[in-house]
C-alpha cells in the first residue's frame, strides 16, 4: 500500500486542484482533501506505486510527504488535527467528552426506555444497547435481533438521544441503518474484515473497539478499513485485553489512549464496564481514562442491575452513572475540555429562548485577544463546535460594544482567577452596560507554555513576553531561567507579534498550547506555571431583549448602599433570611463618589423562582441601588 500527503500551494487554483485530484485518481489512488487552518493537503492512498517527483512537478503541488505508517487514511501524518464530526446533535472530538450510555442488551420496550430516560437525565448524550449479541456460549442470550432495533430507535426517538448497537453480520449491516446512529464493531470482529469493509460503505459514525488480544497496530489497520471503504466518522474504543490477569474481566489499556492519540487523528473513547467487568471499578476507571486523553466513555447503565439478562454485575446503577457524569465534569476543566451536552441540555439553552440561541449556521462571540487566546479556548468549549465562530477583539470595551452593535451574538469575558483574584474591569463595564445581561459562566484550566520559533533552544531566549498576569503566574520559571520580561497586552496577542518577526529568536512568549498551534511556534516548555491549581472563570453576555430565562441556577446582583453603620449586614442578612446561599462577594469603589462602595454577589438560585423574587424585592427596598446583572445556569 502507498500513501503520500500532497501539500498544495497557498496560491493553487481550483483548476489546478482538480487536475491535481484526477491525476491521482487515474493513477489508482484514493484521494481525500483534507483543509486545515494554514494549509491544504490532499491524501492519496492505493496499491500503486508512483514515482514522487512526478507529483511534485504538478502545477500548485508545493511539496509531497510520503505517509510512512502502515494505515494511511487513519495516521496523524495525514490529517495532523483530531477529527471532529457530528452524530446528531452530538459533537465528538476535539474538546468534548462524550459519554455514552445503556444496558449491555435491550431486554424489552419497558427496560430500554427507562434506561434512556435515566442516561439522558444524567447527562448522558448518547444511548448504546444490543439488540444482536455475539456470545460464547450458543446458550446464552442473543438478543432480540431487530424487535431490540424497533425499541432501542423508539427510546431514542423519546429522548433525543442518538443510538448505538453491535453489528454481527454483514447480512444485517443495511438493514440496520434505518434504526441506528452509530454502528459498533465489538471486539470480536474487529478483524472480520468483510463485514469492517461493508460497514464502512455505508458511510456512517463507527465504534471500533479493540480486539481482546490485538496490538495497537492491529487495531488501526482494522480501522483503515473502515476508512478505505467510505466512512470518515471512525471511534476508537478501548475495552480491555486479555492477560494473564484474573481479577477483572479484562485488562483495561490505560496507556494505549494517549499512544493512539498520538499516532492517530481518530476520536477515542474508553469501555470501563468491559475493560473490569466490575461495577464499582467502573468509576475510577472511567476517570483514569479521561485523566489520560480520552474523548468520551461508552457505559453500561442497568435500571435493575440484579434483573439483567447479561452484564449485570458490571452494569451502573442510574444513580451511579449519575455521579459518573458529575464527576467528569468536575475532573474536564483540569485536561482542558468540556463534556458534551444535548442541545436541550446546554449551558446556554439552559438560560435562554432556543429561538435566540444560534441565527443561522453559526454563532458568532466576541472574546479579548487574538485567535489562541484563553477566552477564545473558554469560547471553543462552552459553544457547540460546529456552529461558533470566534470574534476576536482588542480589548474588553470592544467586547461589549460587538454584543450592543449586534456584530457578535454573545462576548466571552474573564471575570475571576483562581490565582490572580477579580478582574474588575469587567465588572464595571457589567455595571455601566445595562443592556447587557451574564447568561452563563464556565471554568477553564489556564496551562502556561513557553513558545518560540521552530529552531529554537531553550538557552536561546533571554527575553519573554506576554500579558501581566501570565508573567506574574509564571514568575519562578522566568526568573530561574534569567529571562526579562516584557508586558504585552494579550497572551496570544503576544505570540502573533513573535510569529511575524522570523528573526526574533532569542525571545519567546507565554501562553497556551492553541496559541502555538494557531500561529504555527514551538512549544520549548509547557506547564510552566508557578501554581498549576490556575483556572479562570468567565462570564458570557448578551443583549437582554435575547435573554430569556427558563432554568437558572445562579445570579449575579449589585448594589450600593448608603455609608451608614451595620448598612452591610442588614443588607446580607435579608439573603440569609430567604435561605439564598452566597457563594462570592466583591466590592468596589463608586466613581465620583468617594468611601461610597458598590457590590457584586453571587447567589445560588432556588427551584422556587418565587423565593428568589421575594428576597430580591425585599433587598432592593433596602438599598439605594440594585440591579441583577444575570439570571443564569452553570
Amino acid at each position: 500500500m502507498e500513501g503520500m500527503i500532497i501539500v498544495l500551494e497557498t496560491s493553487i487554483t481550483e483548476k489546478e486542484r482538480d487536475y491535481v485530484k484526477n491525476y491521482l485518481s487515474s493513477q489508482g489512488f484514493q484521494v481525500r482533501e483534507i483543509v486545515g487552518e494554514k494549509e491544504t493537503v490532499i491524501g492519496a492512498v492505493g496499491q500503486v506505486s508512483l514515482d514522487q517527483r512526478s507529483v511534485e512537478l504538478l502545477p500548485g503541488v508545493a511539496r509531497v510527504i510520503p505517509i510512512s505508517k502502515p494505515y494511511k487514511l487513519a495516521s496523524r501524518e495525514l490529517h495532523k488535527e483530531d477529527t471532529v464530526f457530528n452524530v446528531g446533535p452530538v459533537t465528538v472530538g476535539g474538546s468534548r467528552i462524550v459519554i455514552i450510555g445503556g444496558p449491555c442488551s435491550v431486554e424489552s420496550r419497558e427496560q430500554i426506555m427507562a434506561a434512556a430516560h435515566a442516561v439522558k437525565d444524567a447527562g448522558g448524550v448518547m444511548l448504546r444497547g444490543g439488540a444482536f449479541k455475539p456470545r460464547t456460549s450458543p446458550y446464552s442470550f442473543q438478543g432480540l435481533g431487530y424487535e431490540g432495533l424497533a425499541y432501542l430507535k423508539e427510546a431514542g426517538e423519546a429522548t433525543g438521544l442518538p443510538v448505538v448497537t453491535e453489528v454481527v453480520a454483514p447480512a444485517d449491516v443495511e438493514g440496520m441503518a434505518e434504526y441506528i446512529d452509530v454502528y459498533q464493531i465489538g471486539a470480536r470482529n474487529m478483524q472480520n474484515f468483510e463485514l469492517l469493509k461493508k460497514v464502512g460503505s455505508m458511510g456512517m459514525p463507527v465504534i471500533l473497539k479493540r480486539g481482546m488480544s490485538a496490538t495497537i497496530n492491529e487495531w488501526l489497520m482494522a480501522a483503515e478499513y473502515l476508512l478505505a471503504s467510505g466512512t470518515d466518522k471512525v471511534i476508537l474504543c478501548e475495552r480491555g485485553i486479555r492477560t494473564f490477569e484474573t481479577y477483572t474481566r479484562n485488562t483495561l489499556d490505560i496507556s494505549a489512549i494517549p499512544v493512539v492519540r498520538k499516532l492517530s487523528h481518530l476520536p477515542v473513547i474508553v469501555d470501563p464496564s468491559h475493560g473490569t467487568g466490575i461495577r464499582n471499578k467502573v468509576l475510577p476507571m472511567a476517570l483514569a481514562g479521561v485523566a489520560a486523553g480520552a474523548n468520551g466513555l461508552i457505559v453500561e447503565i442497568h435500571p435493575n442491575p440484579e434483573e439483567a439478562v447479561s452484564d449485570g454485575p458490571q452494569s451502573l446503577y442510574p444513580e451511579q452513572f449519575l455521579k459518573l457524569v458529575n464527576d467528569v465534569e468536575a475532573l474536564a476543566p483540569v485536561v482542558g475540555k468540556e463534556v458534551a451536552r444535548l442541545p436541550e441540555n446546554h449551558h446556554l439553552s439552559a438560560a435562554v429562548d432556543e429561538t435566540v440561541q444560534f441565527s443561522g449556521d453559526s454563532c458568532r462571540v466576541a472574546f479579548q485577544g487574538a485567535h489562541g487566546a484563553y477566552s477564545e479556548k473558554a469560547v471553543k468549549h462552552y459553544f457547540p463546535e460546529d456552529k461558533v465562530e470566534s470574534l476576536p477583539r482588542e480589548s474588553f470595551p470592544d467586547v461589549f460594544d460587538a454584543v450592543l452593535k449586534g456584530e457578535a451574538d454573545w462576548g466571552m469575558i474573564p471575570v475571576e482567577n483562581s490565582l490572580a483574584g477579580s478582574i474588575l474591569e469587567n465588572y464595571d463595564l457589567l455595571n455601566m452596560n445595562p443592556d447587557i445581561s451574564i447568561v452563563g459562566e464556565i471554568k477553564i484550566r489556564v496551562r502556561h507554555n513557553l513558545i518560540a520559533h521552530k529552531g529554537v533552544k531553550m538557552e536561546d531566549i533571554s527575553e519573554v513576553r506576554s500579558h501581566p498576569q501570565a508573567l506574574a503566574q509564571c514568575d519562578r520559571f522566568i526568573k530561574s531561567h534569567g529571562l526579562n520580561p516584557v508586558p504585552a497586552y494579550d497572551t496570544s496577542g503576544a505570540v502573533e507579534d513573535l510569529s511575524k518577526e522570523p528573526d526574533a529568536l532569542t525571545r519567546g512568549a507565554i501562553a497556551s498550547d492553541e496559541a502555538a498551534r494557531v500561529w504555527d511556534m514551538e512549544i520549548l516548555k509547557d506547564g510552566i506555571e508557578t501554581n498549576p491549581n490556575n483556572y479562570t472563570r468567565f462570564f458570557v453576555i448578551g443583549r437582554k431583549e435575547n435573554v430569556k430565562v427558563t432554568k437558572p441556577n445562579k445570579a449575579t446582583v449589585m448594589f450600593e448602599i448608603s455609608d451608614e453603620a451595620g448598612s452591610l449586614s442588614s443588607c446580607l442578612a435579608l439573603f440569609a433570611r430567604h435561605s439564598l446561599n452566597m457563594t462570592r462577594i466583591e466590592s468596589r469603589p463608586i466613581h465620583g463618589k468617594p468611601w461610597s462602595y458598590s457590590f457584586y454577589i453571587d447567589l445560588d438560585v432556588p427551584e422556587e423562582m418565587a423565593d428568589f423574587d421575594k428576597a430580591i424585592e425585599e433587598v432592593d427596598g433596602a438599598v439605594s441601588s440594585f440591579r441583577v446583572l444575570g439570571l443564569y445556569r452553570v
